[in-house]
């Protein structure tokens, strides 16, 4: 019913994570409600993003310079190296201040039901940094999930035999949470992780 180039917009915009087909054909009724001009810049950023942003040779995360502006940085700790899943992991860790050191990105997760196994993913490149002998310790900044909790189990058994320290993200409660509307694996993970104060 709808006019082939609105369809096929609708469609490659489901094609994006997380959006469904009501919300892709939301998005194209919108996109094409807004000014020309405004669409132009709108295709002209995805364009030179495309175009301009490369792999950091050393972590993997997307740069526009090789090395990137953390790895190339002199004040960054190069000898303690999260690794994560995907750039956005790292941006969500960069945001919180809180970390100095410098990241590995893995491009992904384990899972074997989508096709994706250890060579799929930047751990040959994980293994050959840590050749150097200067990475003292790896954390495991990956998401708690069962693909998740998978890959990190894979990594520690990887790392164990290098004389690494291997350390993971905390698990437990979030900050201004209820205890009652916890689930229990996340409840769990808050006791089995706890701290002296």
């Amino acid at each position: 019913m709808l006019p082939t180039s609105i369809q096929k917009l609708i469609d490659q915009l489901g094609k994006l994570p997380g959006i469904g087909p009501k919300t892709a054909s939301r998005l194209a009724f919108f996109l094409l409600k807004k000014p020309q001009a405004d669409l132009e810049t709108f295709a002209n950023s995805i364009t030179h993003a495309k175009a301009d942003i490369i792999t950091c040779s050393i972590c993997l995360d997307l740069a526009q310079t090789n090395p990137c502006r953390l790895c190339s940085n002199p004040e960054r700790d190069q000898d303690i190296v999260c690794v994560v899943a995907e750039s956005h992991d790292l941006q969500a860790i960069e945001r919180t201040g809180e970390y100095q050191g410098v990241y590995h990105v893995l491009g992904g997760i384990l899972n074997p039901l989508e096709g994706i196994g250890p060579e799929s993913l930047n751990i040959r490149q994980l293994l050959s940094r840590t050749q150097s002998g200067k990475i003292k310790e790896i954390i495991l900044g990956l998401n708690p999930d069962l693909e998740g909790e998978s890959t990190s189990l894979y990594l520690q058994k990887l790392l164990q035999s290098l004389n690494l320290k291997i350390t993971r993200l905390a698990k437990g409660l979030p900050s201004g949470s209820d205890i009652e509307y916890a689930d229990e694996i996340t409840l769990g993970s808050a006791l089995k992780n706890r701290r002296e104060v």
